[in-house]
């Protein structure tokens, strides 16, 4: 049964002005209509003092227990660098064909890396993160085609390789009925 919308709260995020052609390429990709919520969370329950990061999965955990939504899927979008032990650190995550997922802007940022700022790179690879991890909210799981959004990404340099739509076969996955 394909949701009636989708959720992108906007948790304890910084940007003020979230843009708005993300929301619109979103909802081209799902063909459903997206709703953006402002939330502003106190996330010290969910930091890791011995890391100095955020742990994904009880975020991820606290999304789904109190905001992800029956009817639809929600994403948190966060500016704070997550992990989850598995792993030194994630662009996001989301529950495989369930109902939320996250997504944190912390390292999606060219000063990160030491270099200049762009604000364009920068929205590009966020709204290649928030398509991805609903893709898996969806049941898509990683795609081997080097250009679908789909592909895992390690690096923000495999994130800037690939594009922001889904392959052909991803593609027919997702709106098969």
């Amino acid at each position: 049964m394909k949701p009636e919308n989708i959720t992108i709260i906007l948790m304890s995020y910084p940007e003020k002005d979230f843009p708005a052609d993300i929301l619109r390429t979103v909802e081209l990709q799902f063909s459903v209509p997206v709703l953006l919520k402002e939330e502003h969370w106190d996330l010290s329950n969910y930091y890791e003092p011995s890391r100095r990061q955020y742990n994904a999965n009880l975020l991820l955990h606290e999304i789904e227990r109190g905001h992800a939504s029956e009817q639809g899927k929600t994403l948190g979008l966060l500016n704070v660098d997550l992990f989850i032990p598995i792993l030194t650190f994630i662009y996001g995550q989301a529950f495989l064909n369930g109902r939320c997922g996250l997504v944190s802007g912390y390292r999606l940022r060219n000063e990160r890396y030491g270099m200049e700022p762009n604000e364009q790179i920068f929205a590009t690879r966020l709204q290649k993160e928030i398509i991805h991890e609903l893709g898996h909210a969806f049941g898509l799981i990683h795609c081997l085609n080097p250009s679908c959004v789909m592909r895992s990404s390690t690096y923000v340099e495999e994130i800037d390789q690939k594009n922001a739509t889904f392959c052909l076969k991803c593609s027919r996955q997702l709106h098969a009925e």
